[in-house]
């Protein structure tokens, strides 16, 4: 599996440099915005990058399946499957705001085991394999080592789901008791959490494809990174709580201790 895997990282390093090159030009040029049928935007941008990342990972992998935000899902059970959103943020990216990112991660047997998260606006990328650490454009990372929620900084992002019951309350006295609260959103948020500037994410209406990547980046950088529910991701996970291993334990029972209206 190691010789796989390292196959597999090159190729998706590879994939995130070439999307990369796809989105900085309609970023400089401008898009169209197509609404699909989900009432998400989506530009040529999106799916000409997904496809440059699908013939990539498929030559590296060619035993892997591949689920993809504009192409759908090829093969899901295949022992490897690829999770790729070639442009997370595609609003942020219509309106002009460098928020937004390229996702690539590999499933084994259903387990989460590599990811890349490329921000080329904004100028960073990260990769993590499952035991050899997570790193930021080749140097190392780490959470923070905060325990205490009165030294928190916590994160939120798509959080419309949580006012509809208890958790809103509950996070609302979170964010009382901790240092101070911020909103970066998508990437940006998961990417400080790992190298150590923030110490909770929480966040709702979420994809798959949207986190995958990241949660293998936050865990390998020692941090904690399930649902809503402190349950384990997969393909139908919507929401995170990921954090510093004392955050997150803190933030999950006082969540979970709430009554959920569903």
């Amino acid at each position: 599996m190691t010789d796989t895997l390292d196959k597999a990282l090159a190729a998706a390093r590879d994939a995130a440099g070439a999307a990369a090159d796809i989105i900085l030009h309609y970023w400089r040029t401008g898009v169209d915005v197509i609404v699909k049928g989900d009432d998400t935007p989506v530009t040529i941008a999106d799916r000409e990058a997904e496809m440059a990342i699908r013939g990539i990972l498929a030559k590296a992998l060619p035993e892997a399946g591949i689920y993809g935000e504009e192409y759908g899902a090829d093969d899901t059970s295949r022992e490897y499957l690829w999770l790729v959103d070639p442009l997370d943020g595609t609003k942020s990216f219509v309106r002009r705001t460098p928020f937004f990112s390229t996702q690539i991660a590999l499933m084994h047997r259903g387990e989460l085991v590599l990811g890349v998260s490329s921000a080329p606006v904004y100028g960073e990328r990260m990769w993590a394999v499952r035991g050899r650490g997570a790193w930021l454009d080749g140097e190392p990372v780490r959470v923070a080592a905060t325990a205490s929620m009165a030294d928190a900084s916590i994160s939120t992002g798509n959080v419309k789901t949580l006012t509809a019951d208890a958790r809103w309350n509950v996070l609302g006295g979170m964010i009382r008791d901790s240092n101070r609260i911020r909103g970066y959103g998508d990437f940006c948020h998961y990417h400080l959490l790992a190298r150590g500037g923030l110490d909770l994410v929480v966040e709702s209406d979420v994809n798959i494809l949207d986190i995958a990547a990241l949660a293998v980046i936050v865990r390998e950088a020692g941090g904690v990174f399930t649902d809503l529910d402190g349950a384990p991701l997969g393909l139908e996970t919507r929401g995170v709580l990921a954090g510093t291993p004392a955050i997150h334990a803190t933030a999950l029972a006082r969540l979970t201790g709430a009554t959920i209206d569903r």
